[in-house]
């Protein structure tokens, strides 16, 4: 099996460095009082299709709807996706290179929800105003993903990184560091720890856009997959002071990246 490059990693790494764009320029979202308690609510579409390295091709649909609660230091969120995979059951989102204990050589088109996550994020104090914003995240992987249909791998995850930004004239540079730590199977062989690093520039643009790009690196998931090398371009539009979409595309340097990999987002803060 090869990787599905899109990750709960590219979710969450967005709208950090759309909210730091929006502290260069001076945005809205910067108007709530530290102590408020903040909510979102997001959505998003993802879209892919290739090979993956394998002789036959796959497309994957991915909607997460995610909920997220912010007070002070201290955030967490909640994500929880419907998924649909059409293919011959080779490709496993967020895990690679796997061997599956029942494996099919017919074309399948499998649904139903995919993992869910369940993300907890520290935020230090800057040190003074030129210190650079770190963050602490722990995520757990819960597994109601259906196995047997080959959109999970019916194992919890669990991953800890840290996210480092820093202004610099009137862009913000970013960059996650970060471990996955991940459930064993015999059902899926092969599966390993890995380290995984985004690094990225974002920059805004009047009052409402902002566009940025980042890198994205990823060990092998497991025995089976190579690393991950992609390049993320990405926007973002401020519609009004609670709604903002995002948008990305994804371009791969490996044999396991998709063909077309694109995403769309949406939020609503209050």
């Amino acid at each position: 099996m090869k990787l599905l490059n899109i990750t709960q990693g590219l979710l969450c790494l967005l709208p950090r460095a759309v909210l730091l764009s929006l502290i260069v320029s001076g945005g809205s979202v910067l108007a709530q009082e530290y102590n408020d308690i903040e909510q979102t609510v997001s959505i998003a579409s993802y879209f892919s299709s290739g090979d993956y390295g394998e002789d036959a091709g796959t497309d994957i649909l991915y909607f997460p709807v995610s909920y997220s609660v912010k007070k002070g230091k201290w955030a967490a969120q909640l994500t929880v996706p419907h998924l649909q995979v059409e293919g011959v059951g080779n490709v496993l989102v967020n895990i690679g290179g796997v061997n599956r204990a029942v494996a099919g050589g017919q074309r399948e088109n499998n649904s139903g929800v995919g993992d869910s996550t369940l993300a907890l994020t520290y935020q230090m104090d800057p040190l003074s105003d030129t210190s650079p914003f770190i963050d602490f995240r722990l995520d757990v992987k819960i597994p109601t993903a259906d196995r047997d249909a080959g959109l999970g791998t019916g194992e919890a995850d669990y991953s800890a990184q840290v996210d480092i930004s820093q202004n610099y004239g009137g862009s913000v540079l970013f960059g996650t560091f970060g471990y996955t730590f991940r459930g064993k199977t015999d059902f899926y062989a092969g599966l390993e720890d890995s380290a995984y690093i985004q690094l990225g520039i974002a920059k805004p643009f009047a009052t409402q856009w902002n566009v940025g790009v980042f890198y994205d690196f990823r060990e092998p998931a497991s025995t089976f997959s190579p690393e991950i090398h992609e390049l993320v371009p990405y926007f973002s539009y401020q519609i009004s002071q609670s709604w903002s979409f995002t948008g990305l595309a994804a371009f791969g340097f490996t044999p396991a990246s998709a063909g077309t990999a694109v995403l769309g987002q949406l939020s609503y803060n209050w």
